[in-house]
C-alpha cells in the first residue's frame, strides 16, 4: 500500500445522499463527510420518481467542495445506491423521462401478471432472487404492459448507479452487484437472462454489458472536470449496490458469521462463494445477490428502521418532534412483549400512518393494541429482533451449519437498544460497527482497484484497525422463546411463512 491515497465515495440512500472522502494513510482509513443532501422521492402527478438532475447537481457540488477543501488530487471516485431502480437512455445519449422510485404503485399486481406467463418457481430457478414487487423485472414489465412510449426509443437501461457513472463518464455499462438485484440476471450463465425476457416479451436489446465490481469505468468527463475543479479522476464501479459495499466492509474473521446491514431496510444474510438456489431458498424467499470478488450475498430483505422513520414522520406532521434517541428511550421504558408485528407485512412497505397501521395489525391479529407511542415503538423494535432471529435460523438450515456471531453494520448499529434486543432474541453475540460501512466498502473497493490494497481480506483487517466495534452479549430470558412462538403463528397468518 502506498503512503497515502484519497478516494471520494458517493453513497445515495433512501432518505439522503452524501459524498465521503476516505484517506488511506499509515495503514488506517479516515473519513470526512464532504457534502450531505436529502434524497426523497418526487411526486409527479400520481407517481413517485427520482429527481436525477438534482442528484447529479448534488454529486457535482460534493466534487467541487472536495476539490476546494481537500485538493484536486483524488485517486478515484465511486457511486453506490440501493438496487432495482433504473433510468432509460435513448439516441444521442438522451435521458428519457424520470426514473420511477421503487415505492411507486407502478408494480402493484405485476408479480401476479408475470407468474401468468412464467411460473414463480421458474423465475427463481433462473435468477435466485427473492420475490418483491419493487424488483426491476416488475417495474419493466409494468412499463411494457402499459405500452410506455419510452421503451420504443430506449437504447439502454441503466440502473441508478450505472446511470450516474454514465453521466460522469459517458460509458454505458452495468456493474455486477447492482445487476443481480433486477431479478433478470442469471447467476449460472453469469449474464442477463434472455429466455426470461423473451417469455415476458421484454426488450432484451436494451440491457448493457455487465462489468465486475471494482472496474474502472472511465475518467471524469472534461466538462465536469472544469466545472468542479478536479482532474482526470478515475470513476470506479465499486459494488454499486450499497449492500454490496456494506458487506465488503464487515470486519469479520473466519467463516461462521452473518451480517445485518441496518438502515431503512435491514439486509440479513451471509457471504457464500456460489448461489444457493433450491427448494429451501425459494420457500424462505431468500435472495442470491452479487458480492465483491464474484461472491454471493445470500440474504433476505427485512423492513428495517423504516418502521421507526415513518412513526417519527407522522408524529412530526402532528407537531410532535422527537429525536431518534428520544424515540428509542420511549421504547426502552415501555413494557416488553405486549404485542408483535410482521415487519415484512406488505401494508407496512409504503408511506403510511405507521403508528395507526401497527395498531390495526395488532387488532386484526387478536393482540393487545399498543395505544401509546412508547408501546408502538417497543413493538416495532422487538418485532425486528424476532424477524432477525427467524432469518438467521433459516440461513443456518440452508447452510447446514451454525452461525456464531452477527455483525451489525450501517446506521442502525448505533441503536444500542436494537443491537441488544438482537443479541437477546437470537442468543448470539452481536458485533456492532462500523457505522459508515457502505461508504467504507465503497472506498476500500476503489483502493483495491487502484492497487493501494491487495485484497478484501487485507481491507477488512484495515477496517478493524480503523473503526470501533461494540460487542453485545445475549442476556438469558425465557420470555423470548414464548414470544417467538407467538411471532411464528402471526407470521404464518400474515405472510404465509
Amino acid at each position: 500500500m502506498s503512503d497515502k491515497a484519497k478516494f471520494l465515495a458517493f453513497d445515495i440512500g433512501a432518505s439522503s445522499g452524501r459524498g465521503v472522502l476516505g484517506t488511506l494513510e499509515h495503514e488506517k482509513l479516515e473519513l470526512q463527510e464532504v457534502h450531505r443532501f436529502p434524497n426523497g422521492p418526487v411526486h409527479v402527478l400520481d407517481s413517485l420518481h427520482w429527481d436525477v438532475l438534482l442528484m447529479q447537481q448534488e454529486l457535482k457540488h460534493a466534487m467541487e467542495t472536495c476539490a476546494r477543501e481537500f485538493g484536486s488530487d483524488i485517486d478515484g471516485m465511486g457511486v453506490d445506491t440501493w438496487g432495482v431502480d433504473f433510468g432509460l437512455v435513448g439516441r444521442n445519449n438522451t435521458l428519457l423521462g424520470h426514473p420511477y422510485h421503487y415505492r411507486d404503485k407502478l408494480t402493484d399486481g405485476m408479480m401476479e401478471e408475470a407468474f401468468k406467463t412464467v411460473p414463480k418457481e421458474e423465475i427463481f430457478r433462473i435468477t435466485g432472487i427473492q420475490f418483491m414487487k419493487l424488483n426491476t423485472l416488475y417495474q419493466l414489465l409494468a412499463m411494457s404492459l402499459m405500452k410506455s412510449p419510452l421503451l420504443d426509443v430506449t437504447e439502454v437501461l441503466l440502473l441508478m448507479p450505472d446511470l450516474f457513472n454514465f453521466l460522469f463518464t459517458g460509458q454505458r455499462v452495468s456493474e455486477f452487484t447492482i445487476a443481480t438485484t433486477t431479478q433478470f440476471y442469471d447467476p449460472t450463465e453469469r449474464n442477463w437472462s434472455k429466455p426470461l425476457f423473451d417469455k415476458l416479451g421484454l426488450p432484451f436489446h436494451i440491457l448493457p454489458e455487465i462489468v465486475p465490481a471494482g472496474t474502472e469505468i472511465g475518467t471524469l468527463l472534461p466538462d465536469i472536470q472544469e466545472e468542479v475543479g478536479l482532474g482526470k479522476v478515475p470513476v470506479i464501479a465499486p459494488a454499486c449496490h450499497d449492500t454490496g459495499c456494506a458487506v465488503a466492509a464487515v470486519p469479520a474473521k473466519g467463516e461462521n458469521w452473518a451480517y445485518i446491514s441496518s438502515g431503512t431496510w435491514s439486509l440479513v444474510g451471509v457471504e457464500v462463494p456460489d448461489p444457493i438456489i433450491n427448494s429451501l431458498t425459494l420457500k424462505y424467499n431468500f435472495t442470491n445477490e452479487g458480492g465483491v470478488g464474484g461472491t454471493i450475498r445470500l440474504l433476505k430483505n427485512v423492513t428495517g428502521m423504516w418502521l421507526i422513520q415513518e412513526c417519527k414522520r407522522i408524529w412530526e406532521e402532528a407537531g410532535e418532534n422527537y429525536s431518534y434517541d428520544e424515540i428509542t428511550k420511549m421504547a426502552e421504558d415501555a413494557q416488553p412483549f405486549n404485542c408483535i408485528i410482521e415487519p415484512n407485512y406488505e401494508p407496512f412497505l409504503s408511506p403510511c400512518d405507521m403508528p395507526e397501521r401497527i395498531r390495526e395489525f395488532c387488532k386484526d391479529t387478536g393482540q393487545k393494541i399498543p395505544e401509546t407511542k412508547p408501546a408502538v415503538i417497543r413493538c416495532a423494535f422487538e418485532s425486528l429482533a424476532l424477524k432477525y432471529r427467524w432469518v438467521l435460523e433459516k440461513l443456518e438450515e440452508v447452510l447446514e451449519q451454525e452461525l456464531d456471531v452477527v455483525h451489525i453494520i450501517g446506521g442502525g448499529c448505533q441503536n444500542k437498544f436494537l443491537c441488544q434486543l438482537t443479541a437477546d432474541a437470537t442468543g448470539k453475540q452481536v458485533l456492532a460497527g462500523p457505522v459508515e460501512a457502505t461508504a467504507i466498502g465503497n472506498i476500500i473497493i476503489q483502493a483495491i482497484t487502484i492497487g493501494y490494497l491487495d485484497s478484501i481480506d487485507s481491507a477488512r483487517e484495515l477496517i478493524a484497525q480503523s473503526f470501533d466495534v461494540v460487542a453485545y452479549e445475549p442476556r438469558p430470558d425465557k420470555r423470548w422463546n414464548d414470544v417467538y412462538s407467538r411471532y411464528l403463528e402471526i407470521m404464518e397468518k400474515t405472510v404465509g411463512l
